[in-house]
């Protein structure tokens, strides 16, 4: 009775999209809990926390007497960090270099997804999202308001995901870094003066209490960082960590749930435009060129990693871009480095007296990282939104050398990959990796998938049915040999090829069957040796080619093993045959 007469309290409180499946979900979900031996206190507690009000009067009652600076500007940003935050240095082009602690990457064994009715069902459990009971989110939220509250200054940035409006959400940072205050100040999309004077209630808020450990013996954590959404709440919140990444993923993970609840699908991925208007999605996992190769001068810059097709066409969610700068160059990438300018943040790199960095000194991590504003790309199209992809690219990068350059795939080939998510990582790259090792990644970005890859991949094979659009493989790795033997395929190849690509060139090229893979690769190309298009033929020893490829088919179909009995005769074709 009393779980019923809070549900009733909540009826009049709470406004959900599936408002009276949900309110009947939780009624169900507690009285399990307290047939099972739960508490009525704990009861309460839980429905009292689903009571959430982000309102501005609500939300800064939570920090009352702290100073807080609301959506500072970038020199108020950068004079906080430069007198408050060890390592934070201004280098040679303006850029803002900050250091991120001891973690410097990603965590994602502490990822966590709050495990309450109205999303239970839509998430794909598992070891990428690992459940988290709701009453232990409490105790993590409580953890970092508590310490939030015992800084001298805190940070709020207000900002959007989403270029389009009718998909746009609003999202709210609160923090104590000015690092982490000015990263999601060049990442989220930043609002005129007027749209901050009417943002009102956010649809979600990151508290970013990075600086502090969460306690390790709470229910549902496993070390002494947490990062942490609840869906329900709409929150996210950060323990442990001070890598900014952080953030930027964990509003990623937010639109992969809330887009396929909308209808749209969102992506991991890049995109840019032509002079006549068409558009190209690039997917690939980190050391693809992803980044790289959307930043074309010849094209505008939609953006470079997160990306929502809708029936209208494809919008971009960031206001910024994080590009890598391993061994980053003004000759190689000319638009990422010059954009490395006052307002740009870069994470943990070296640097000398002069205050120049040296971007192959990996000494600290070979994940340094730089944040600007997406305005800093001199050829970027903003708003950020395009029309319907003409030509959809998966990037990888093989290292192991037997993928052409460059193939045209069939729907059944594209989804087959899609799903797949290949590259490789080769050795010097992490602890332990001694030769080069295949890697994959769902839909390439398994890490921030909250539903199961078949439906994101099942959305895809939809768009690109409904709006004709062809796909391509196309293999940044080694040629003439694995890593080790042969060399990595030169940028300016990959260049010729997608240029190909976008002219319509490539599409009337004959091709010739890749055998064990079935990929169709050009015999031709404009700007690319003949040589380099056909991998068997830059091996000096064709028998390890073919057992080379055999040992990769096989890799593939072990990863496929967990989506069998999921899709379709079709897609299962296209992948790699199996040989006697």
């Amino acid at each position: 009775r009393r779980v019923h007469g809070e549900k009733a309290h909540c009826a009049a409180t709470m406004s959900t999209p599936n408002h009276e499946k949900f309110l009947s979900d939780m009624a169900r979900h507690l009285t399990s809990f307290l047939e099972e031996g739960g508490r009525v206190e704990d009861v309460e507690n839980i429905l009292r926390h689903h009571d959430i009000d982000h309102t501005d009067e609500e939300f800064m009652k939570q920090f009352e007497g702290r100073r807080i600076l609301r959506n500072p500007p970038v020199p108020v940003l950068y004079e906080h960090a430069l007198r408050h935050e060890r390592g934070t240095n201004i280098v040679d082009g303006g850029a803002l270099v900050a250091l991120s602690g001891s973690k410097t990457g990603r965590s994602p064994k502490d990822k966590r997804i709050v495990d309450e009715p109205s999303s239970s069902e839509d998430v794909w459990w598992g070891p990428v999202n690992i459940k988290l009971p709701e009453k232990s989110f409490i105790i993590n939220r409580s953890r970092a308001v508590d310490y939030l509250n015992t800084r001298d200054v805190l940070f709020i940035v207000d900002g959007f995901a989403g270029w389009d409006p009718k998909y746009r959400i609003k999202i709210r940072v609160v923090c104590e870094r000015a690092y982490h205050a000015l990263f999601m100040t060049n990442m989220l999309i930043r609002p005129t003066p007027e749209e901050l004077k009417n943002f009102g209630q956010p649809d979600y808020v990151i508290y970013n209490a990075g600086a502090f450990p969460c306690n390790r013996h709470t229910d549902g954590v496993s070390s002494s960082t947490s990062v942490a959404i609840n869906f329900a709440r709409k929150e996210m919140v950060i323990l442990g960590t001070e890598y900014a990444g952080e953030m930027k993923k964990g509003v990623l993970t937010i639109i992969m749930y809330l887009m396929m609840k909308m209808g749209a699908l969102p992506l991991h991925s890049s995109c840019n435009e032509g002079p006549d208007g068409t558009t190209t999605l690039f997917f690939g996992l980190s050391g693809t060129g992803k980044t790289t190769l959307s930043a074309d001068p010849a094209r505008k810059l939609i953006g470079d990693d997160e990306h929502v097709w809708t029936s209208e066409g494809v919008f971009n969610v960031e206001g910024g871009c994080y590009a890598k700068c391993v061994n980053l160059s003004a000759e190689k990438e000319p638009e990422i480095y010059n954009a490395i300018r006052f307002g740009a943040v870069v994470e943990n790199v070296v640097y000398d007296a002069a205050r120049k960095v040296d971007y192959n000194d990996i000494s600290i991590t070979e994940n340094t990282r730089c944040a600007y504003p997406l305005e800093f790309i001199p050829n970027a199209k903003l708003p950020a939104v395009g029309s319907h992809p003409t030509n959809v690219i998966l990037l990888t990068c093989d290292a192991f050398g037997v993928l052409p350059p460059v193939s045209k795939l069939t729907k059944a080939q594209a989804m087959y990959h899609f799903i797949s998510g290949y590259t490789a990582k080769v050795a010097g790259t992490e602890v332990g990796i001694t030769e080069p090792t295949a890697a994959f990644s769902a839909c390439y970005g398994s890490p921030f998938l909250v539903m199961h890859p078949v439906r994101y991949a099942k959305k895809l094979a939809e768009m690109l049915e409904t709006y004709s659009a062809p796909a391509w493989l196309i293999n940044t790795g080694w040629t003439g040999g694995a890593y080790g033997v042969g060399s990595r395929i030169k940028l300016k190849y990959t260049r010729a090829m997608i240029d190909a690509i976008h002219d319509g060139s490539l599409a009337k090229a004959e091709f010739q069957e890749m055998p064990v893979f079935g990929l169709l690769f050009p015999k031709k190309c404009a700007g690319v040796p003949d040589e380099i298009l056909d991998p068997r033929t830059g091996w000096s020893d064709t028998a390890k080619f073919d057992e080379a490829v055999n040992k990769l088919a096989q890799r593939f179909f072990k990863n496929f093993e967990q989506y069998q009995g999921q899709l379709t005769d079709d897609v299962l074709a296209g992948g790699p045959k199996k040989t006697a």
